[in-house]
């Protein structure tokens, strides 16, 4: 958890390069006063936390507060060597000292705006730190109770804030209410998180909105993933509409063998036809009905079947079918006569019987 403690600044010099030196008291033990809903304790209105002397005065402690950098106003991150020249102006020295209740720190302002904010009465110091908390309640040796303990404190930068409610007295925080009823009321700022609005400290607002605003493109992305599934899907049921339209239109237009043998023996006749119209052997193979008959009326008619439709070509064949009397093409190869070899097993006398004329071959 990070924590700032406020101090006024004061005994500033310059130095021959314009920097501004100077030495603050960024941290006290004893006890000090936080909002519930600062510690992650919204259940409760104040929190009182212990720092003892074993904590603020520990070697770790002490040295983690040297050598740190030194910002103008509080980051809303912790700061590092990604960030730190982002937001440093200056650094803190290396003689840290106790001072009574209070840590001692040097410091040093590089940074000439900060410098001259300082000098125009921006003029308190709050030292960001981080540290764990103890919630064991219990009372410090001067008989004072306590809902906390602060352990393990490490420093992690230090700000120039502008003058508020803290004075010299060192403060956690510029979020931290003094809850005595004559001090003035802590400043919140409003953020709308799902329809709820919510008060909370500066730096809140900024990790809250940051955290929102990635959730919103989370869900943005979510949204458009769910928009180009639902367009697959709907583009799969057409297709599949379309498979089901087929297999129907496969599966009405099967033959049965009733069918197909009415289909073939027109198709027969319709060639016996053309062979009896125009006298001669036809070429079926590759044509359909409609071909063979145009050919044949063609063959017959020349020019006058050129341009006519299906239907007249149609009309056509059956008026030179019909022309043609009684003739059948059955009878026409029968007239013609059925090759058969020599040696086939039917005699003579079987086919006059029957009124056939033989022709033997070879």
């Amino acid at each position: 958890m990070l924590f700032t403690d406020k101090i006024a600044l004061s005994g500033t010099r310059r130095t021959g390069d314009g920097y501004l030196v100077a030495d603050a008291r960024v941290a006290r033990t004893g006890i000090q006063i936080y909002l519930g809903r600062e510690v992650g304790k919204p259940e409760m209105e104040q929190v009182r936390v212990f720092r003892p002397e074993a904590e603020v005065f520990s070697d770790k402690a002490l040295a983690s507060f040297a050598h740190r950098p030194v910002t103008n106003d509080h980051p809303a991150e912790a700061v590092g060597a990604r960030n730190w020249k982002q937001h440093s102006v200056g650094m803190t020295g290396g003689d840290i000292a106790r001072d009574g209740e209070f840590v001692r720190v040097p410091m040093t302002v590089m940074d000439q705006a900060a410098i001259d904010a300082v000098e125009a009465g921006k003029r308190e110091l709050s030292m960001g730190y981080a540290c764990d908390l103890d919630f064991t309640a219990g009372t410090t040796p001067a008989g004072e109770a306590y809902d906390a303990i602060q352990k393990n404190i490490r420093g992690n930068h230090l700000a120039i804030v502008d003058a508020g409610r803290a004075g010299p007295q060192c403060r956690i925080g510029d979020s931290w209410a003094d809850l005595s009823p004559t001090k003035e009321p802590l400043s919140m700022k409003t953020l709308m998180v799902d329809g709820i609005t919510v008060e909370m400290s500066d730096t809140a607002v900024q990790v809250v909105s940051k955290v929102l605003q990635q959730l919103s493109d989370a869900k943005a992305t979510v949204d458009a993933q769910d928009k180009k599934i639902g367009e697959l899907n709907t583009a799969v049921s057409t297709k599949d509409g379309e498979i089901a339209v087929l297999k129907k239109q496969v599966e009405d237009g099967k033959m049965t063998p009733a069918q197909i043998d009415a289909a073939v023996q027109a198709r027969q006749a319709v060639i016996a036809d053309a062979k009896a119209i125009t006298g001669a052997d036809i070429t079926a193979d590759g044509k359909t009905d409609v071909d063979i008959r145009r050919a044949t009326v063609e063959a017959k008619l020349g020019d006058a079947a050129k341009g006519m439709d299906d239907a007249a070509i149609d009309g056509a064949f059956k008026a030179l079918r019909a022309s043609l009397g009684d003739a059948d093409p059955v009878r026409g190869v029968i007239k013609d006569g059925i090759k058969v070899n020599a040696n086939d097993a039917w005699g003579d006398n079987a086919f006059a019987a029957a009124g056939v004329t033989m022709k033997k071959g070879a």
